[in-house]
């Protein structure tokens, strides 16, 4: 009889630490979403292994919730910089066509040709002309047509951009049959986006696969061994006229994006890079 209220005792004790432990458990998952939507970052997927079954339901709805939660600032964001975009290129042509107008008149001039004034002139004119040419580049984000959507044999189709950069080494792991609904040109063109950034980046290596999640979606991943984006910019990468190159008008990120989200999709950096790679981005679109 002793021995039997040891055991039931010490089966007490278990199971009390065993519940101490999942309490402690799901304590931490909640500080680590709560950290992480103060952080604005709705990526986060906190892993179901070790709950109940109404508890491993919870996480995964939370997760979703994640996804759904960032696509969707993800689209008002977009939607608020085409808008001050938009307001922005319509005032600065405004100011700056009747200054490329009057410098080239007053070029034209023959008392202005050969004078002192020709120089100062000419490089308003230039100016104007290049300041032109910059905010044209811009209407791109508020000027893109609608989506053509079709069924797109995914691994074909990435082949066929592999070939235009055979200097790349190139691991590419995506099942034949694996068909998504998608604009053709437009992922081609986030695609390519994606891999001069790359380039430019001084990459040797490009890692492309996919996986499923549980909402009928393909994920594919975009790595680099190219040198990675500094932290300081990370924020930024998407926001349309940011660069942290020498050359470039800082639109591809936040014009594929937008690209992305007309198609019901995202495209987002990921914030742990793929193993082996640097950097790893990450395209959201709907499985057929």
């Amino acid at each position: 009889m002793d021995y039997a209220i040891v055991a039931f005792i010490i089966i007490i004790l278990l199971a009390v630490v065993l519940v101490v432990r999942h309490q402690r458990s799901l304590k931490l998952r909640s500080h680590l979403m709560r950290e992480a939507i103060r952080n604005h970052d709705f990526t986060f997927r906190l892993p179901t292994k070790g709950l109940l079954p109404g508890e491993r339901a919870m996480q995964e709805t939370l997760n979703q919730l994640g996804d759904t939660i960032h696509q969707q600032v993800s689209q008002n964001e977009v939607e608020s910089w085409e808008r001050l975009t938009r307001v922005l290129t319509h005032e600065i042509m405004n100011a700056t066509a009747p200054i490329s107008s009057i410098s080239q008149s007053l070029l034209n001039r023959g008392d202005v040709k050969g004078t002192p004034l020709e120089d100062g002139i000419r490089a308003i004119y230039t100016t104007s002309r290049h300041l032109n040419a910059f905010v044209d580049s811009y209407r791109k984000l508020s000027q893109l047509q609608p989506p053509v959507m079709d069924s797109v044999y995914l691994a074909d189709h990435i082949k066929d951009i592999t070939l235009l950069y055979p200097e790349i080494d190139w691991d590419c792991s995506i099942a034949a049959d694996t068909i998504v609904a998608a604009d053709p040109n437009m992922l081609r063109q986030i695609l390519i986006n994606l891999v001069n950034n790359a380039v430019e980046a001084g990459a040797r290596r490009i890692c492309i696969n996919t996986e499923s999640n549980n909402q009928g979606q393909v994920i594919l991943y975009v790595s680099n061994d190219g040198a990675p984006i500094p932290a300081e910019a990370i924020s930024s990468i998407f926001v349309p006229f940011f660069t942290t190159k020498r050359t470039g008008n800082g639109i591809g990120l936040s014009l594929s994006r937008r690209m992305m989200i007309q198609q019901g999709g995202s495209l987002n950096l990921e914030n742990v890079p793929q193993c082996g790679y640097h950097t790893t981005f990450s395209i959201i679109l709907s499985c057929i």
